[in-house]
């Protein structure tokens, strides 16, 4: 097993709980959480994907399991509701602890029960995909879908523990390995609007310089690739937990994500590859509005095009309902839009009031 790299996140709300990054951290769950949880009763959360394949590392004592369909169309009430009905008939109360074990949406359905259940209880989130462990899992945003909009229902609520064993992205087909690399891409290009882990070390160049190794799951460029998001997530959640300002930069390219994920019902791109789009939007609109060059512009758009994470042609959406589902964004404030928009040398900075010729100049590229 190679050395676990321990982050702790303790400078809001007298919050303290350390991310564990390593490999084959599952043979040793029960004593991670003996250790730093505790609980009584463990009621854990999982989906049917990832239950067949670590099963046999979920035999906790004083543990309770529930299998959910696979899938971010099954991030609703309905599953909620059934989340909740099936702790309260294993008699979890503020005690015991929920265990998200799975991806993004394992862990922001489970996060968000947990945030609700008798007005919350414990929480340990054991991300097992790359987007899970570089993103999601770290910072406490938990949520739900609705109809209308991605993570409508939600709240602010830090997990006890996280648990990151590399060892599962082995296990990952490479589509969701490349939607969990669009997130590690955004951090590159937000990573000097937030303090470094290690200011000598810049993450665009480090990301140039090991694709290949990443894509070959090199062990110890993996664990330093998590680590430094981790890093620089912690670094803006100990700032801004609950989104007032800094924090919304971590949304870069969302935006128009969100857009394309809600238009497309969830089906037809993953997060990643709807983020892509998402930050070449922003790079096109922070071009157009003078913020970045041109040279900045194509660099960008190289960087990202370089790790090739999407094939898939961008439906013909029409303006009007692209403007109308961003309105519902989130990031909307006092009825104007919002965007993290890049400048020169790796930096963010949000932008409001967009005109929407400007954004409807900026769409109008994808389609010619």
């Amino acid at each position: 097993m190679s050395e676990i790299v321990n982050i702790n996140i303790n400078s809001f709300e007298n919050v303290n709980y350390p991310i564990l990054i390593g490999e084959n951290l599952l043979e040793n769950i029960e004593k991670y959480l003996k250790t730093y949880v505790n609980a009584d009763k463990y009621f854990i959360v999982t989906n049917k994907t990832i239950y067949k394949i670590y099963k046999k590392y979920l035999n906790i004592k004083n543990s309770k399991v529930l299998v959910l369909n696979d899938g971010e169309k099954y991030k609703n009430i309905k599953t909620y509701k059934k989340i909740i009905d099936e702790a309260s008939k294993y008699n979890i109360n503020r005690t015991d602890s929920f265990v998200a074990f799975g991806g993004g949406v394992i862990g922001d359905i489970t996060g968000f029960c947990a945030s609700t259940y008798m007005r919350g209880v414990k929480f340990v989130q054991i991300p097992t995909t790359l987007l899970s462990q570089v993103d999601s899992s770290v910072g406490g945003k938990v949520a739900i879908n609705t109809n209308l909009g991605k993570n409508l229902l939600g709240n602010f609520y830090q997990p006890k523990l996280v648990i990151s064993d590399i060892s599962t992205l082995k296990t990952l087909n490479m589509r969701n390995f490349k939607t969990g690399l669009a997130e590690v891409l955004k951090y590159a290009f937000i990573q000097n609007s937030i303090s470094l882990c290690d200011k000598n070390n810049s993450f665009f160049n480090f990301l140039n310089k090991n694709k290949s190794k990443i894509y070959n799951l090199d062990k110890q460029i993996l664990i330093e690739t998590v680590k430094t998001c981790c890093c620089l997530k912690r670094d803006v959640v100990i700032k801004d937990e609950k989104e007032a300002g800094l924090r919304a930069i971590l949304n870069f390219g969302h935006t128009f994500g969100h857009v394309i994920e809600n238009l497309t019902h969830y089906k037809k791109f993953t997060h990643g590859e709807a983020i892509v789009y998402g930050m070449n939007f922003a790079l096109n609109l922070s071009y157009n509005l003078g913020l970045i060059s041109k040279d900045y512009l194509n660099n960008s758009l190289s960087f990202i095009s370089d790790y090739n994470l999407i094939n898939k042609k961008l439906p013909k959406f029409k303006f009007n309902n692209v403007l109308k589902t961003m309105q519902l964004d989130k990031k909307v404030e006092n009825n104007k839009l919002r965007f993290i928009l890049n400048n020169e040398n790796y930096m963010v900075s949000i932008v409001k009031d967009i005109d929407i010729d400007d954004l409807k100049a900026v769409f109008d590229t994808f389609y010619k």
